[in-house]
């Protein structure tokens, strides 16, 4: 299977983490359950002009979207379908990065998936065809780049919420309520102000990324020190870390160990 991620250049690189695609022929049919990570993600299925949804409880498949779908910011696992042969890119956006995309408020994607056409329209279907015209990935990545920069528009963000991202993304992450009190606003009215353009209130976008981050520094590891891990990422203990573990990954750290697959946000599951 080929995985390879490509960096954006500078305009998109402020809304943009990375793209990415994935290809394989000849692979274990599986399920896996994506983990949230607390932001957006635009999937280009090169495959089939189809992409199932699935119940996060039962794994049963309950419906689908055209080829191309945005998975808004969750705060829970989903289930995905590793097919024998698959093609598939996508966009990881920054946390509220997608507001320069999507007219519609991020909290109204919250836990969604949905077809990218009833966003873009036509212009959904044409991204998709000109991905599939190119000749090899490293053309795919440009022509999905150069797709985004016609479609950017400038940062919409507030400032009070890239103050509050940035601040976010510190080590030790400060408490929610200092940085709403540093900003001036209510709590009230930040909350909603956060939620509409990144898509999670700040109190459970931390946490979403505090799950993000230990399942990076898990990366590789076989041996872990788990109080090390929680103490690292800023749990009260390890009962703490424990609890969000199952609460976000439906899984206990142990079972995440032995189940993960090709990437930290991947748990590959059982029959």
């Amino acid at each position: 299977m080929i995985y390879q991620t490509y960096q954006p250049r500078s305009f998109l690189s402020q809304f943009v983490e990375f793209l990415w695609v994935r290809e394989g022929d000849n692979l274990l049919k599986t399920q896996s359950r994506l983990l949230p990570v607390g932001s957006m993600e635009l999937v280009i299925n090169l495959h089939e002009d189809r992409i199932p949804l699935f119940d996060r409880h039962s794994r049963a498949e309950y419906g689908s979207t055209n080829g191309t779908m945005i998975c808004g910011p969750h705060s829970e696992g989903f289930i995905i379908n590793n097919d024998r042969q698959i093609s598939v890119m996508g966009v990881h956006f920054k946390p509220g990065g997608n507001a320069s995309f999507f007219a519609l408020p991020a909290g109204e994607l919250h836990n969604q998936i949905v077809s990218l056409e009833d966003v873009w329209k036509d212009r959904a279907v044409e991204l998709r065809d000109r991905l599939l015209e190119a000749p090899t990935l490293e053309t795919r990545f440009l022509v999905l780049e150069r797709f985004l920069l016609t479609m950017a528009q400038p940062p919409k963000r507030h400032p009070g919420v890239d103050f509050a991202l940035r601040e976010f993304g510190r080590s030790p992450t400060p408490s929610v309520s200092a940085v709403i009190d540093q900003i001036g606003f209510s709590t009230r009215h930040f909350n909603q102000l956060f939620r509409d353009q990144v898509g999670l209130t700040p109190k459970l976008f931390c946490r979403v990324r505090r799950l993000r981050q230990v399942l990076y520094l898990l990366a590789g590891k076989e041996q872990v020190d788990w109080l090390d891990i929680a103490f690292t990422c800023g749990y009260f203990d390890q009962a703490h870390f424990i609890h969000d573990f199952r609460a976000f990954a439906d899984c206990t750290p142990t079972e995440y160990l032995a189940q993960r697959g090709f990437h930290p946000c991947h748990i590959v599951l059982p029959d």
